[in-house]
């Protein structure tokens, strides 16, 4: 099969395909895995803890061996855990002694791919030879969310229409994905993000006190989107007494077709909006959605308080890598490594905070999604500062 560039992005898209049903599959299944194994909700936020725990361990320690190793044996290896993570959630819960070791096994597996797909897809699209990186990157982040619709509205058919008790065959099922882009990524072209040169070590990033406000942008980044995409499933059909079906549309769904928008919509309006306006104006939308979905006394207004929060944390996390690439056009690997490490350290902090806080208000969900407001908050306070240096 003969390739090009343009198969490359192909399989970068792929990537964050992949990405997306890694990370919202489960979620998805919560309320099954509480009703059908049993478990307690505690133990249900550790599998979101425990997902996060170990990307943000793969972050640290891929900007070390990425590089030495390669981008394409590394994509490949990253798609493969995904694979086996995901059809181990299938079948492991059932094949080894406690359900929830096996979950617990699987969410690992799938972790370590999630973690390297982070790191390596966003330099591998900054190298290729294509203008406009900000909308490139953009574009490429708004597949997460197409793959985040696709994963709730396939998956909630296929549980429809087969039931409940298929969701060990869904899983198996979602593992062909990376399966065929292993394959993928074994024949497309690489380029090298920069070159003969080499990027900066760490210690050069490290002595930058802008690149610490990065950091910090991408944690508060990860933590605005994952809080509300992560339990809105939950949200809406517990704290707002709507079906499962109905709730994961309303919920997950709209909040992921929002972020989706978002993103493509960028790509084409970079130009116009630059990153700079954009994102203190998206922190302050974050923070009126998440005030729109725990304060309104309507259900129908709380779940556009989701879909909004889907569209106003849409440019965050690829805004946030575009500004810091071209501020360190040598960052390289080693740069993208920290920062992803920095989005899921968001990403854990965020729908634990979530959880913790409903579980110590009995379960009320709206008060674990008010306790994360914090995140979009001093994203808008840290995006105004940049502005105004």
């Amino acid at each position: 099969m003969k390739t090009s560039y343009r198969h490359t992005l192909y399989a970068c898209y792929l990537g964050y395909v992949t990405q997306a049903v890694v990370n919202n599959l489960a979620p998805l299944l919560f309320l099954i895995f509480q009703d059908s194994l049993g478990l307690p909700l505690e133990k249900i936020t550790m599998l979101i803890t425990v997902n996060f725990c170990v990307q943000l361990t793969v972050d640290i320690l891929s900007a070390k061996f990425v590089d030495r190793l390669g981008y394409r044996p590394c994509a490949v290896a990253a798609h493969l855990f995904s694979a086996a993570g995901l059809a181990g959630m299938g079948l492991l819960p059932r094949l080894l002694p406690g359900a929830y070791g096996g979950l617990l096994v699987s969410v690992v597996l799938y972790a370590v791919g999630g973690g390297l797909i982070e790191v390596l897809i966003s330099p591998i699209v900054e190298a290729c030879p294509t203008e406009r990186k900000a909308a490139a990157m953009s574009l490429l982040h708004s597949f997460y969310c197409w793959g985040a619709m696709a994963v709730v509205l396939l998956s909630t058919g296929f549980l429809a229409v087969l039931g409940k008790g298929s969701w060990p065959v869904l899983c198996c099922l979602w593992a062909l994905l990376p399966l065929l882009n292993a394959f993928f990524f074994t024949r497309v072209p690489i380029a090298s993000l920069t070159g003969e040169s080499g990027g900066m070590g760490l210690g050069e990033l490290f002595r930058s006190g802008l690149f610490w406000l990065f950091f910090l942008l991408m944690i508060t980044a990860g933590a605005s989107e994952l809080a509300m995409s992560q339990w809105a499933s939950a949200f809406a059909e517990r704290g707002l007494g709507v079906t499962k079906a109905v709730g994961d549309l309303a919920g997950p769904c709209f909040f992921a077709l929002l972020m989706g928008t978002a993103r493509a919509s960028y790509a084409k309006a970079e130009a116009r909006f630059p990153l700079r306006t954009a994102l203190p104006a998206s922190g302050a939308l974050c923070v009126g959605a998440y005030l729109l979905a725990v304060l309104s006394p309507s259900p129908a207004l709380s779940l556009l308080g989701c879909g909004l929060c889907g569209f106003s944390v849409g440019i965050l996390w690829p805004g946030v890598f575009s500004l810091a690439s071209a501020r360190f056009p040598r960052g390289g690997t080693a740069m993208f490594a920290i920062l992803a490490l920095g989005g899921d350290i968001g990403c854990t902090a965020g729908p634990t905070l979530v959880g913790l806080a409903a579980g110590a208000a009995g379960g009320a969900l709206k008060v674990g999604l008010a306790a994360a407001i914090l995140f979009p908050a001093v994203l808008t306070a840290v995006t105004v500062f940049l502005r105004r240096r």
